[in-house]
């Protein structure tokens, strides 16, 4: 491989959100890589900082042309310029989306277990959280359309807030999935929004679908959230894109946006996109390939040592989704008592909803030799637990 993701780089001691922990700790809970971003990006915003003078920007045209090239490349959409909208986070743009498309005490609907910022996007802002639990079947979550038809239909729904690929059960929904959740948001006067962050960080050999290319109804009635900071490992930069094909909806979108400050690039924004999206792909196809190398080895490990313990199979991003219920429903409990006796930090599955109760999320974009402390880690608690239990 022409890059090193075996490195290990300290980031304690640098006011990292995911680092600022005890020694002896290990963090694998939030969604954020401890790899190097590609030496491109590193050398675009390094270019930046040497100008030395950090005034307001604006939005270059490059910066659109960046992401039409990528989507078109990548995945198979044709954008138009007009249709997006640089905005400073998919959550800040979610939030403000919310407020401006929807009502106080109207019904969002969300897939639970899903990321937990989709609760706080509308119940902070007023709105009610309506769930459509995925159902779990045969180690492969499936969505329950009975159900979301019937949540659709009511008149008190405006919004369905979608996650593609999913986050945290890593589900690529397919093209067929997408139209038919299209049409029932059409049929119902829902608009979707599409929560899209992680789109670019699925398995090697698959490929996710935009909701808006699943079919006319669902570019015309959907707004998608896109960004190069889950896959570039660039969140600390606050540099995302809004996309939306449908005039009216955008004009709306975008007055919402900029009365909430949230679409005015700072000094590196623009430049650390750009570069991602027109020189980071090659990095990109090996992270990926380098991930998926740790996503067999964390499942053999754990299937050959906590067999009680089921991995999740996932199709996206770099979580491991783990069911442990066979041990415990109270996945809360049992990430604070392997925190506790190992150090290991990881995410109780209820936080992404009661669906999600029993499981445990964790963070697997680490090197090698990281990614095998932490399922020993992980061993080594739960059996800990589970002798606790019998006691």
């Amino acid at each position: 491989m022409a890059y090193d993701f075996d490195r290990e780089v300290s980031r304690r001691n640098t006011n990292s959100l995911k680092w600022d922990i005890k020694d002896n700790e290990l963090p694998m809970w939030v969604a954020d890589m401890d790899f190097m971003t590609a030496q491109e990006i590193i050398d675009a915003v390094s270019e930046k900082a040497g100008h030395g003078i950090y005034g307001y920007s604006v939005v270059p045209e490059s910066w659109y042309a960046a992401y039409m090239d990528w989507w078109k490349r990548r995945h198979h959409l044709q954008m138009e310029r007009d249709w997006l909208i640089f905005c400073s986070g998919v959550i800040p743009a979610i939030s403000s989306i919310v407020r401006k498309l929807t009502t106080v005490g109207e019904k969002i609907l969300i897939q639970t277990p899903v990321y937990n910022n989709f609760f706080n996007a509308v119940e902070n802002n007023g709105r009610q959280v309506l769930e459509n639990p995925l159902q779990y079947k045969q180690g492969q979550y499936e969505i329950d359309f009975d159900d979301l038809e019937q949540k659709l239909s009511d008149p008190q729904t405006s919004m369905m807030i979608l996650c593609n690929p999913h986050n945290p059960v890593g589900r690529l929904w397919d093209r067929e999935t997408l139209a038919l959740i299209g049409a029932l948001c059409h049929r119902h006067h829902v608009i979707v929004v599409s929560d899209e962050i992680h789109c670019d960080l699925t398995e090697p050999g698959t490929e996710y679908i935009p909701f808006a290319a699943a079919s006319d109804i669902c570019r015309e009635n959907s707004v998608t959230c896109l960004a190069p900071t889950k896959a570039f490992n660039l969140a600390g930069l606050m540099t995302a894109a809004v996309m939306v094909p449908d005039s009216l909806l955008r004009h709306r979108v975008r007055c919402g946006l900029h009365t909430d400050e949230a679409a005015e690039p700072n000094f590196f924004a623009t430049a650390a996109a750009e570069a991602a999206f027109m020189k980071g792909e090659a990095w990109l196809d090996e992270l990926r390939a380098y991930l998926s190398e740790s996503r067999k080895f964390a499942a053999e490990f754990l299937n050959e040592n906590l067999p009680q313990v089921t991995v999740v199979p996932a199709e996206a991003t770099y979580l491991l989704w783990l069911d442990c219920r066979a041990i415990t429903e109270d996945s809360v409990k049992l990430a604070d008592f392997i925190r506790r006796n190992t150090g290991l930090y990881v995410l109780a599955g209820s936080y992404y909803g009661m669906p999600g109760e029993g499981f445990l999320r964790v963070n697997i974009a680490c090197p090698r030799r990281v990614v095998k402390d932490g399922v020993e880690r992980l061993v080594r608690g739960v059996l800990l637990y589970t002798d606790n239990q019998k006691t």
